[in-house]
């Protein structure tokens, strides 16, 4: 289910990408984006900047189900018990350091 949703978000970004590039510039920052681009006019301008919309709640859509997905095997959390130290890694006792010292 991962690997789906990870293709998907994957394919989003880059739709998101392509089409924040084929936008016209307007601030004129680096100079490019006059009035003869790829996709110009008005009607034009709307599409794409309602297709970034589209593709940004997509991306964040997508995000939070990856990060959902990716938590949901956790037996713990970290907000169960405030008041205690967090638990030694298996294998080791909580008394010996992690690193064999040179004798």
């Amino acid at each position: 289910m991962i690997t789906v949703v990870l293709v998907i978000h994957l394919l989003i970004a880059m739709a998101l990408v392509g089409v924040i590039l084929l936008q016209r510039s307007e601030g004129g920052a680096l100079g490019i984006g006059g009035n003869a681009g790829f996709v110009s006019g008005r009607a034009a301008g709307n599409i794409l900047t309602r297709a970034t919309a589209l593709l940004a709640v997509a991306f964040f859509s997508t995000s939070m189900i990856l990060a959902v997905l990716a938590g949901g095997n956790r037996a713990d959390s970290i907000l169960d018990a405030p008041g205690q130290p967090a638990s030694a890694p298996s294998g080791q006792a909580s008394g010996e350091p992690s690193v064999p010292l040179p004798e």
